[in-house]
């Protein structure tokens, strides 16, 4: 707390996790403050002349009128620095793990203080530069082997360069000085702890257009409907539809190495769910487990309301802080329906002017001020490495209404959307991704990424795979009106090509060692298979081959079985495409000898 800017009033009025505190003057917005004798940990929200409302962010009651308000002077900030991974921490940066050792109970006592950052344990750090050497904002100081997957960069602090006149090599507490730079006036004490407020977004050096895939080894995410590196995605879904499954899997398989992970005001059994699976599940890239490269934040439906507000920046905060050693970092937000709720209340507590459904007149730009922060960059440093920020946002509708306004809100500013199907999940198929009405913006840009590597076939195969299945949805109209006789045989061969682009294709299996992740080779082979016998089919058809002779071919159980085919055996998926047009031809041989006779 920095005393010296501390500012003392007393509480005037309590409202659930609103106190209004009087005798405030000078007091700044979002400045932190400590609320009544147990010193709970409160925001400033609202200024009216000496009065201030302040969002408490932990339970307010006991408090009485009269009990101290005192601020201390910043803004709300995390701690930065080695001892990040693998932790668990609630809404506002609180350690869980360290409090229920410091406490010995697994309940949050309120006003308890514990750093962030464990401040006793020492981190080896091995210098990247030497005495004498000029140094900049954002250059490599040195690096800390935090965890076996991750290694920590130190970096100039922003602001901060001129000349090393001190460099340390050893073992060091995040608070013990490692270097001492001079920036011609003074001889700056560099630690490896930092401190940032998270409503400030971290500057770059220059920003980078979204054109780099960020492939998740789910097929309907990486073929129909992908994300750029850097990007920004929205899960809208009614309850039981897989919003949290296949974040889980995005965690796990997407092209990142570093995973944040926010539960915001999900109940308390599914985020128990997370922190109980995620120390379980294995780093398929490296053996490791993947809380080796995670950073878990907990702000389930049971805690404060107001701290789910924070919980958002938090993690974004921690992301880019990630992103600026040069790291790609996957941002996962579960859900922001329950931070929008925590804005509503905060409003209405406020007596604010509702826009839509309650929520304040701001929703839009609050939304927007979080996923702008998202993106691929050029970092300070003169190494100029890249780093990048994708962010994927779950949304929870009330019955899955996605009229409501987070979710179209969110749809504003976010440039893919993977729309969940309650029908699809209710059917067991996985990932509930509705392909009818989910899209993404980076889809062209990424097209021409893969076109250059596929020999521009990836574009071309993903418009007629979604060509396809947009004809499924309106044949089965037609047979839902006047039966399957009313179709012809090549649209009934267009059903049975979407049925296997579905089933075959689009389904996967999350809890199958293979299935459960696919690569672009693979997933580029899947699909041209498919695709292949269906030109062949209706080149066949066309030529007086009968349907039932094509849909009793031995060949389509092998294109059934290619989703379960091991990654280091792809060249069968390049012999099933000949042996695809073998069994076509030799069908046609015997269709046209009988033609013939």
């Amino acid at each position: 707390m920095a005393n010296d800017k501390a500012i003392k009033g007393s509480i005037a009025k309590i409202s659930g996790p609103l106190v209004v505190a009087e005798g405030m003057a000078g007091a700044c917005m979002f400045d932190v403050v400590r609320v009544g004798e147990l010193g709970l940990v409160g925001e400033i929200i609202e200024l009216r002349g000496d009065t201030a409302s302040v969002q408490v962010y932990e339970e307010t009651s006991g408090l009485m009128p009269g009990e101290p308000v005192v601020s201390t002077g910043e803004p709300l900030s995390v701690e930065l620095g080695p001892g990040l991974i693998e932790q668990f921490y609630d809404g506002v940066q609180r350690p869980l793990r360290l409090i229920e050792a410091a406490a010995s109970s697994p309940f949050i006592s309120r006003g308890i203080a514990v750093p962030a950052i464990d401040r006793d344990k020492k981190w080896t750090f091995t210098p990247q530069v030497k005495k004498g050497d000029v140094v900049s904002t954002g250059d490599i100081l040195g690096v800390v082997q935090e965890t076996v997957l991750v290694e920590h960069r130190i970096l100039v602090p922003h602001g901060l360069s001129g000349k090393v006149v001190e460099v340390k090599k050893g073992d060091f507490t995040v608070e013990e000085t490692i270097a001492v730079v001079d920036d011609g006036t003074t001889k700056n004490r560099v630690t490896m702890l930092r401190r940032w407020p998270v409503r400030i977004p971290r500057p770059v050096s220059k920003r980078l257009p979204p054109v780099t895939p960020l492939t998740t080894g789910q097929r309907v995410v990486d073929l129909l409907f992908p994300i750029a590196r850097g990007g920004t995605a929205c899960v809208p879904g009614p309850f039981g539809s897989g919003k949290t499954v296949i974040q889980h899997q995005l965690a796990k398989w997407a092209d990142a190495e570093i995973v944040v992970y926010v539960g915001c005001g999900e109940r308390g059994n599914e985020m128990t769910d997370v922190l109980l699976e995620f120390p379980e599940l294995e780093d398929p890239r490296s053996g490791q487990p993947l809380m080796k490269r995670t950073v878990l934040i907990a702000n389930t439906s049971n805690m404060p309301v107001a701290a789910r507000e924070a919980s958002i920046y938090t993690g974004i905060t921690l992301a880019e802080y990630y992103r600026d050693m040069g790291y790609s970092v996957a941002l996962m937000a579960d859900s922001t329906s329950r931070w929008a709720e925590a804005l509503r209340e905060m409003s209405g507590r406020l007596e604010e002017m509702p826009g839509e459904e309650g929520y304040p007149a701001y929703l839009g730009t609050r939304l927007a001020s979080f996923y702008e922060r998202a993106g691929r960059a050029i970092c300070f440093g003169s190494d100029g490495r890249e780093g990048a920020v994708s962010a994927i946002g779950a949304v929870s509708p009330p019955g899955g209404d996605l009229s409501e306004p987070v979710t179209q809100n969110t749809l504003r500013v976010s440039k893919v959307f993977w729309g969940l199907d309650a029908t699809l999940a209710y059917q067991r198929h996985f990932p509930a991704i509705n392909w009818l009405n989910s899209y993404s913006l980076y889809a062209e840009k990424l097209g021409e990424y893969w076109d250059a590597r596929y020999e521009g076939e990836w574009s071309a195969l993903r418009v007629e795979a979604m060509s396809l299945l947009e004809d499924e949805d309106s044949l089965k109209e037609i047979v839902r009106l006047v039966g399957i006789d009313a179709l012809s045989k090549e649209e009934r061969m267009v059903l049975e090509t979407a049925k296997s682009l579905r089933e075959d294709f689009l389904h996967q299996n999350a809890f199958h060692e293979i299935d459960t992740y696919a690569s672009m080779d693979k997933q580029f082979r899947m699909l041209k298979n498919i695709l292949v016998f269906h030109h062949l089919a209706m080149d066949a058809l066309k030529r007086g081959v009968l349907l039932k002779d094509i849909l009793d071919l031995s060949v389509r159980e092998q294109i059934s079985r290619m989703r379960y085919l091991d990654e280091a055996k792809l060249d069968e998926l390049e012999q099933l495409e000949q042996e695809l047009k073998r069994v076509i031809g030799d069908l046609l041989s015997v269709g046209g000898e009988s033609d013939v006779a």
